[in-house]
């Protein structure tokens, strides 16, 4: 019987793959034209059966065209039906699942698309796959076919445990709207956990929304610290006086989540003014923890580099605490910004270039994809105005650095005279009145120097600060643009 419906399926479908045999209605979709079969698409939607029988022609979707007549709108000979507020793509969708009862709404593993810029991409997750998909759950809902609506849902709450944050929240926003209370479930718990701030998410998510993360963020705190709430909610008649007990904890629980909100505000006009010494007396006096703030994070995309440097000798921030569902640390921001002078100033305070997302991406993997699409294709998605001498160096950067790590658990320091020759340089530039980048380039340089090859160097040297476009900047940020997987925008979320 299974071998028999495929069959049958299959038959189907390749009706609609056959274009015009047998086809008595035409589609007109972003001036392509499909061919289909009104008794098909009546029996399978009650959509189609109502436009076919000229019941309801206003849709917003589809209009029938003016020469036809009431029930006669896919007549042979008639013609084109425009198709409106649906892609070509969609709409084939949809009608394969009509025809067949089956379709994989992923793109196709490696096809070229628009909106996605990894070459060689399986679009299991990407951009382009979630588009996709909110678009055939939007189609499903607006033709009908409740049936393809759930197979979409379901595909999406697999998209969005390994999509980017800004998808998931694409995904969450489009889940509210149609009333899809397990993918909304499985998102909102997804950016609830991102860490992302409430003045970060407002800027993505109706403000409605915003609070609701917000309320959930407070509940699952709450049943960490007081796991035995929801038992003795549920027992309100039996145990009243552990109501009174964890409505106070709810009330504190509140006050303190509200006051850490205060606090990591007031921590970042603080950064955003370079008054990194009001930040030291909130963390002296006050118990910030600027870890949990993510002030490193903030500090490097917002930030000069003199406030990078101060906040990270300060001492109380790691410089390569992992931030947001993918753990990215303030280097992989640094080098997603393609700013040198980040970029050193973290290596300078013992960033790690080897240390890995969840998705095992180093900081090296992001420079290295990062060239590879400027050279390919002369620009980088997201980053505007790219130097290539500051792309060039922040890899060098990275990449010594990486090196030298490297030798330093091969050999150890103390059996490797190169490699102490190269701390003592880093020392000495520590302690110079004014360390810029060319001192740090020297200690690299000297640190490649321990693979005993005469001939190795950075492909720059002391003297090539200036011709490379690479003298200290002092703007914010480092001068770069930051592209849209940051974790903040720019100032104006303070205004």
């Amino acid at each position: 019987m299974e071998e028999s419906l495929k069959a049958l399926s299959m038959d189907y479908l390749n009706l609609l793959i056959n274009g015009q045999a047998f086809s008595d209605v035409t589609f007109s979709v972003e001036g392509r034209l499909v061919h289909a079969h009104r008794c098909i698409l009546a029996a399978r939607s009650l959509f189609f059966r109502k436009f076919f029988c000229g019941s309801d022609h206003d849709h917003g979707l589809l209009h029938s065209p003016r020469s036809a007549q009431p029930g006669s709108a896919g007549s042979p000979g008639a013609s084109a039906i425009p198709v409106n507020s649906v892609g070509y793509e969609v709409f084939m969708l949809v009608l394969q699942f009509l025809y067949s009862g089956q379709v994989s709404v992923v793109p196709q593993k490696h096809e070229p698309r628009p909106d996605c810029s990894e070459r060689g991409c399986w679009h299991a997750h990407c951009t382009s796959a979630v588009d996709l998909a909110l678009d055939t759950l939007a189609a499903s809902r607006a033709f009908g076919v409740e049936q393809l609506a759930l197979l979409t849902q379901k595909q999406l709450a697999s998209m969005v445990e390994k999509a980017s944050i800004e998808d998931v929240m694409k995904v969450l926003t489009a889940s509210m709207k149609q009333d899809m209370q397990q993918l909304w479930t499985t998102c909102s718990h997804l950016v609830a956990k991102s860490g992302l701030p409430p003045e970060v998410l407002s800027k993505h998510l109706p403000i409605d929304i915003v609070a609701k993360i917000e309320e959930l963020r407070l509940k699952s705190s709450l049943l960490r610290r007081h796991p035995s709430f929801n038992v003795s909610h549920h027992h309100s008649h039996s145990h009243s006086h552990h109501h009174s007990h964890h409505s106070l904890s709810i009330d504190a629980a509140a006050a303190e989540l509200e006051d850490r909100h205060q606090k990591i505000h007031r921590m970042r006009r603080a950064l955003d003014s370079s008054d990194v010494e009001l930040v030291k007396l909130m963390v002296m006096g006050e118990g910030l923890n600027l870890d949990d703030a993510l002030a490193l994070h903030y500090a490097v995309e917002s930030c000069s580099r003199e406030v990078v440097k101060a906040l990270l000798e300060l001492g109380a921030a790691d410089v390569n605490c992992p931030a947001g569902p993918n753990g990215r640390t303030p280097l992989h921001v640094a080098a997603e910004m393609v700013c040198p002078d980040m970029v050193a100033v973290l290596l300078d305070h013992h960033a790690d270039p080897n240390i890995r997302t969840a998705d095992g991406v180093t900081p090296l993997d992001v420079l290295r994809s990062l060239t590879s699409e400027f050279l390919f294709k002369g620009a980088i998605p997201g980053l505007a105005h790219v130097e290539p001498n500051k792309l060039r160096l922040c890899l060098e950067l990275v990449q010594s650095a990486a090196q030298v790590l490297s030798r330093e658990e091969a050999a150890g320091a103390a059996n490797n005279p190169n490699v102490v020759q190269a701390m003592y340089a880093l020392q000495e530039a520590r302690a110079a009145p004014d360390v810029g980048l060319d001192s740090r380039m020297v200690y690299l340089n000297l640190g490649m120097n321990a693979s005993h090859d005469p001939h190795a160097h950075l492909g720059c040297n002391e003297g090539r600060g200036e011709d490379d476009g690479m003298s200290t900047s002092r703007s914010q940020g480092g001068g770069s643009a930051i592209g849209s997987s940051s974790l903040y925008s720019q100032h104006d979320h303070f205004q």
